[in-house]
């Protein structure tokens, strides 16, 4: 497989996708349906993995695959849910509500109480634990995933201290809770966990000085549900396949989280199937994303193309495009797009990503895959396939329930999705 990675096709391939400004804006204007699938997207509300709005997800994505000429299979299997009906801290006259830390272990409708003791970011405390709700107060940060040495070492120090429960303040860029992913198979944790916002956090700190006596209180239904995978396939018997992927799932709308990557896999597939007529395509559609790739893990094993028959694939992740936001006194949107969203790619495919993404933040500085790769690339990467690159990234509202129309970013997504045309494209042109 060769590649051409000339200077004159990198000028000329940063030449025709730096679309920044007006020009951005333009295009945005002149190719509606991007903006019109972002927008449906959203439309299907929560998309927990199994739920409704996931569900509804799945079924418009794999009929917008067929429609298009794409032979349909889907995968199924079980996910973790938990639907609520009571989720609480108390303690004195204070009461706020926290999120449930799956897989969730309820407390029952007594709830669990004991003395709040509060556990710094290396899982240090004062005085005894036994018996106590620890109160873990983590380091400021985007988070995204309970998995994170970072945010789990000090919950798992506060249960191996002898502690009933756990209350995580997710302290992130926005004041709201911030939903953490999980482990999909098991418990994390020996006894019930629950993730509270840093804006309500106050009352219980300084409640927890004086080892003040507090009761968390999780109660509802939960279980496994079904949820499927599906991959739309195009067999032209070449023995060259084509991949491009995208989880759909997520804890709450994701509409700038999952949205982006979700348009741009969409516009893809239909463009694919007349522009790269001389390989085989698969456009695989994951979920269960939020129970640490779960989905992912699955799709491996049955929907996959075979890696020593794919020639190339590519992971459309977390925050291909959202909004950026001005933070004086509060949060204000920015015309700008967030240039917290990273594109890694195999060695090989360095120069080759430099050029294609020039003047797109974030992207235009790709990183090797053996020196950062994260999500859903992960299992990519280490289930063989290469070539291979990947997006990922944790906007400002990334796995908080506001994150909604108003983190959209419709230029950048445009750009993106021409970037990933481009690099199918010479991807195609070298095979």
């Amino acid at each position: 497989m060769t590649i051409d990675t000339s200077r004159r096709t990198f000028l000329g391939v940063t030449t025709a996708l730096s679309l920044t400004g007006l020009a951005a804006r333009a295009a945005a204007a002149s190719e509606p349906g991007i903006e019109a699938d972002l927008h449906r997207y959203v439309g299907f509300g929560s998309k927990r993995a199994g739920g409704p709005g996931d569900m509804a997800c799945g079924e418009w994505l794999a009929t917008e695959l067929h429609n298009a000429g794409y032979a349909i299979e889907r995968q199924k299997f079980a996910v973790p849910y938990f639907e609520t009906t009571r989720a609480d801290l108390t303690c004195g006259t204070s009461s706020a509500k926290v999120l449930p830390q799956p897989i969730v272990i309820p407390t029952g409708e007594q709830g669990v109480s004991g003395p709040l003791v509060r556990v710094d970011s290396r899982g240090r405390f004062m005085g005894s634990m036994r018996g106590a709700i620890a109160f873990v107060d983590l380091p400021a940060a985007r988070w995204s995933s309970m998995m994170a040495k970072a945010a789990r070492q000090p919950v798992d120090s506060a249960f191996a201290a002898g502690a009933k429960a756990a209350v995580v303040i997710t302290n992130g860029p926005t004041g709201k809770v911030i939903a953490l992913n999980a482990d999909g198979r098991r418990p994390m944790f020996p006894g019930p966990v629950a993730l509270l916002a840093p804006s309500d956090a106050d009352d219980f700190l300084a409640a927890a000085i004086c080892r003040g006596t507090a009761q968390l209180t999780i109660t509802g239904e939960g279980g496994q549900r079904p949820a499927f995978n599906f991959v739309g396939r195009i067999d032209r018997g070449k023995g060259r396949w084509l991949v491009v992927s995208t989880p759909r799932s997520g804890w709450f709308v994701c509409a700038a989280e999952r949205g982006p990557g979700v348009a741009a896999w969409l516009d893809l597939a239909r463009w694919a199937r007349d522009g790269l007529p001389d390989h085989d395509l698969a456009f695989i559609c994951n979920t269960g994303h939020e129970y640490e790739y779960l989905g992912a893990a699955e799709a491996m094993k049955q929907i996959a193309p075979p890696a020593d028959k794919t020639r190339f694939w590519l992971h459309l992740g977390a925050n291909v495009a959202a909004c950026d936001w001005h933070d004086i006194g509060g949060l204000t949107p920015l015309p700008s797009v967030d240039g917290q969203r990273y594109l890694s790619v195999t060695p090989a495919l360095l120069p080759l990503s430099r050029g294609i993404f020039a003047g797109q933040p974030g992207f235009e500085a790709p990183v090797s895959s053996q020196i950062l790769s994260a999500g859903e690339l992960d299992e990519v990467i280490k289930a063989g396939y290469s070539p291979a690159a990947g997006v990922f990234g944790i906007h400002t509202y990334h796995h908080v329930s506001d994150d909604d129309e108003r983190c959209l970013h419709v230029p950048a997504t445009l750009a993106a999705k021409r970037g990933f045309r481009a690099m199918l494209e010479a991807m195609a042109r070298g095979a």
